[in-house]
């Protein structure tokens, strides 16, 4: 299952949510997804694990404060699909 985890704090590692959600089983991946441009963390991230030691850990994190902040994690959704945009934006003239 993969876990979507919400409003961390920005100085987590992807080994801190690796252990974090360890403790509840064997967890498979653990990525924090990080903006482009800087590279910095964006405050989420996802981690998969098996289905029964997933929702153990869904339902004892969630809702819990993590460097001052109290985490979202729930199971993932599909990533929708965005159009793609062409050009440089702009306006026209």
């Amino acid at each position: 299952m993969n876990i979507y985890v919400g409003n961390m704090p920005y100085a987590m590692t992807e080994d801190d949510l690796r252990n974090l959600f360890g403790t509840y089983g064997s967890v498979t991946s653990a990525r924090l997804v990080t903006d482009r441009d800087t590279g910095r963390a964006k405050g989420f991230g996802f981690v998969e694990m098996a289905d029964a030691e997933a929702q153990a850990a869904i339902e004892a994190l969630n809702g819990t404060k993590q460097g001052g902040r109290e985490l979202v994690v729930n199971e993932a959704r599909p990533r929708e699909e965005r159009p793609r945009r062409s050009g440089f934006g702009g306006g026209r003239r």
